[in-house]
């Protein structure tokens, strides 16, 4: 395939974890019998720029479209999340009633609830139109459409210009990366400050989390990487902050090149890290398969070793780490007998190609399982404390990333 950032062509695989459905293509009762239609899940990696990246066999437009599922105000944690980096955001940068606070993929306005109770203007800009019908009904301005250098043109001639720009979790998502950065850059105001929040391809390699990758995510990104990406877009980066989310985030702070702005130590300190790790060399990425078929193995060997014993097995949390990590190990229903999530536009529901049924927390009280597989295991402390009523019967969780490991409740 060919570079999607600086157009080497490459046919170095990072992993091939086969065919798979889209991750949040959630089924209904009646498309149980309907074919389902999957896709190429294989990450290659640049020789030249080291970007991580799928090709877009999924289309952008198909996967985020008015049927998506998830809303990010069902997750306590992230919304804890969002509220303390607003109220870092305001007093670092002095944001108020005059300031706008413009999101990308602003989703159910989970954040920018938090910025609007500060009295600070805020625009959310969210191609779901179901997600974005939640935010407006919240008070919050969603543009539903898909941002990139044609919308921030838009943005421009109507004099919306952003003081701080932000996007937790959509850098990784867009296939065209350089439109998208390019059009933040112009929609920025001169001294306005862009963040971003994605998962560090960093912690992905060093804890085995293959079941960060689906098809929503088009690229898996390293510092240095986004680094030149952004560079090349005529903006820098003047800070970096290493962040517990999804597994282990990076929170970079980007502002114009030509901004006076200083560049903190940490920005040098994260490229160090990085070059000792050895991410800019191919053998990093080298083995990254086998580590992944080795949780697979496991996985099943635990499974098939429990239900051979008779034992009831269930899953909390339907989220895409987990669809990806169930189709890459051939787990289907007869092995897991349901899933639970706090989410009802997931209820009622049936995962992609295992055909799990998604049902709501009180099945767990009713079937009193054995094992509860723990599929966001980024939010294993969240979890375990809201299901340790399990104890009574028990009960015990499994965590399967970065290793199969099980937990008394």
């Amino acid at each position: 395939m060919t570079c999607r950032f600086c157009k080497t062509e490459t046919d170095s695989v990072f992993i091939d974890l086969i065919n798979a459905p889209a991750s949040n293509s959630f089924l209904t009762f009646d498309q149980l019998n309907e074919p389902e239609v999957f896709y190429p899940l294989k990450v290659f990696v640049c020789p030249s720029c080291f970007l991580v990246q799928v090709d877009e066999y999924k289309k952008s437009d198909a996967i985020f479209n008015s049927d998506y599922v998830y809303f990010s105000s069902f997750s306590k944690s992230w919304l804890k999340h969002s509220a303390a980096y607003t109220e870092m955001m305001c007093g670092r940068f002095g944001l108020n009633e005059h300031s706008l606070a413009m999101e990308i993929a602003s989703n159910d306005g989970y954040l920018l609830q938090y910025f609007k109770e500060r009295n600070v203007q805020v625009l959310g800009i969210e191609p779901t139109a179901n997600t974005a019908k939640v935010a407006q009904e919240k008070g919050i301005e969603t543009i539903i459409k898909f941002f990139g250098v044609e919308l921030a043109k838009e943005l421009v001639a109507q004099e919306k210009y952003a003081d701080v720009l932000l996007g937790n979790n959509v850098l990784a998502h867009v296939p065209n990366i350089i439109d998208f950065v390019q059009g933040m850059k112009i929609v920025l105001k001169p001294e306005g400050v862009i963040t971003m929040e994605f998962p560090h391809l960093y912690q992905l390699v060093k804890h085995n989390q293959f079941d960060t990758i689906y098809h929503e995510h088009f690229s898996y990104l390293s510092f240095i990487t986004v680094q030149q990406i952004f560079a090349a877009c005529g903006l820098k980066l003047f800070d970096v902050e290493e962040l517990p989310t999804h597994g282990g985030s990076i929170r970079i702070f980007a502002a114009h090149e030509e901004s006076c702005v200083e560049v903190e130590g940490s920005v040098e300190k994260m490229i160090q890290k990085e070059m000792e790790a050895g991410m800019r060399s191919l053998d990093y990425y080298n083995g990254f398969q086998q580590r992944a078929q080795e949780i697979k193995f496991s996985f099943l060997k635990f499974l098939l070793d429990k239900k051979s014993e008779g034992k009831r097995i269930v899953g909390y949390g339907a989220a895409a780490k987990g669809n990806t990590l169930l189709n890459y190990s051939g787990v289907k229903c007869d092995l897991i007998d349901f899933v639970v999530d706090a989410n009802p536009h997931k209820q009622g529901k049936f995962l992609p190609a295992s055909h799990i049924p998604v049902v709501d927390e009180s099945e767990i009280r009713a079937a009193r399982p054995d094992f509860v597989v723990l599929f966001p295991w980024n939010l294993k402390e969240e979890l375990m404390e809201q299901l340790k009523y399990i104890q009574e019967w028990g009960g015990k969780f499994v965590i399967p990333i970065p290793k199969i490991k099980i937990i008394n409740a």
